[in-house]
């Protein structure tokens, strides 16, 4: 197998200085040459970038310097290693390179094996970077899937203790990332709302199961005691400085405010109320209504609906109960995606599903 070779991209105003590199260089690279600092901007942020420049400083127009700030300013060609070869000799020219991001700083008139070999340098310590970051990265793509997967088993084991397949977070969470999508939300933020809205009703786990399983209605004093789970559950999460999790303690302090301001705990009121908590309002209603519990039965889905658009503007934001209904049918859609389940086939999946 023949090794591919690295394209180096020489930058010089002067024909002599680029074919005196290009004679040291084309046996074992791929050369490009730009004569000025605006080509070589050019080819470096092309389809096919180099994988390292040499660049001079001294150039017309643009000079070496403002081509490297440019360059280490772009995402797409910040990471490519530059080393300054020119002929001014004074220590504060070698600083001021280096502190624009160049790796290296040679003077001319350059010698063949220096060159060589700080180039060969320069380009395994890239590829050495490379690796790393790419290990990083998947070392960190795997924390996040770990993470992930706990605050989902989480919000699952708070609907144990009423829904014993656990699916109403998993369509609830579903039903709010498309709503928020619908709605223009950056498909980064509707992502957290997807896994941070499965732990909305975490505090489930501090109320008592003789209040939480009545099958009748709630005495007043366990009414008080009902009201406290949007608190308890922000509690169990706490302050992080993840997004996700700070987005799973707005779900779970602010899911039960209303609209109009007559909800609990902190009795918000409109958009005061954390806009991912309203969107959560109308899905975690919408999918309880039209789910069986031992309290309840399950209501149909005109039922539901109707009671959503009469909530509209004093239990829901009547801008989202308008998303709701526009995407009526795929929200219908993600409801028969995830049905209920006889328990030992969920206790199952709950062990081996990797979201």
């Amino acid at each position: 197998m023949v090794e591919s070779r690295s394209t180096v991209l020489i930058a010089d105003d002067v024909p002599e200085n680029i074919s005196i590199l290009n004679e040291i260089l084309h046996k074992e690279h791929i050369v490009k040459a730009a004569i000025n600092g605006s080509k070589a901007i050019e080819i470096a942020m092309s389809d096919t970038p180099p994988d390292i420049i040499l660049l001079d400083i001294m150039m017309p127009e643009m000079d070496g310097y403002e081509v490297c700030r440019i360059l280490k300013e772009n995402v797409k060609t910040r990471h490519i290693p530059i080393i300054f070869i020119t002929a001014l000799d004074d220590t504060l020219d070698e600083e001021r390179g280096l502190s624009l991001g160049a790796v290296d700083y040679i003077k001319k008139p350059v010698n063949p094996a220096i060159v060589k070999r700080r180039i060969q340098t320069h380009l395994q310590l890239f590829d050495q970077n490379k690796i790393l970051e790419k290990r990083v990265h998947e070392r960190t793509v795997e924390l996040e899937e770990t993470r992930l997967a706990i605050v989902q088993r989480l919000g699952r084991a708070a609907e144990f203790k009423d829904n014993e397949t656990g699916m109403h977070v998993i369509r609830v969470s579903n039903y709010c990332k498309h709503m928020a999508l619908s709605d223009g939300v950056a498909p980064e933020s509707a992502e957290i709302l997807l896994h941070a809205a499965p732990m909305h009703d975490i505090g489930k786990i501090g109320i008592p199961d003789n209040i939480l399983l009545k099958p009748g209605k709630l005495t007043p004093k366990e009414w008080q005691i009902m009201l406290t789970h949007p608190k308890i559950g922000a509690d169990i999460i706490g302050i992080h400085q993840s997004e996700i999790l700070k987005a799973a303690h707005t779900c779970a302090l602010y899911h039960h405010e209303k609209f109009d301001g007559s909800g609990y705990p902190t009795s918000l009121k409109g958009e005061k109320i954390p806009y991912f908590a309203r969107i959560i309002a109308i899905a975690d209603v919408f999918d309880a209504l039209t789910g069986e519990r031992p309290y309840k039965r399950a209501w149909t889905v005109e039922e539901a609906v109707n009671h959503i658009q009469e909530g509209s503007g004093t239990h829901f934001d009547p801008q989202l109960v308008s998303i709701f209904m526009r995407e009526l049918d795929t929200i219908l859609d993600i409801k028969k995606s995830y049905p209920e389940m006889e328990t030992d086939t969920v206790t199952q999946e709950v062990i081996t599903q990797k979201e």
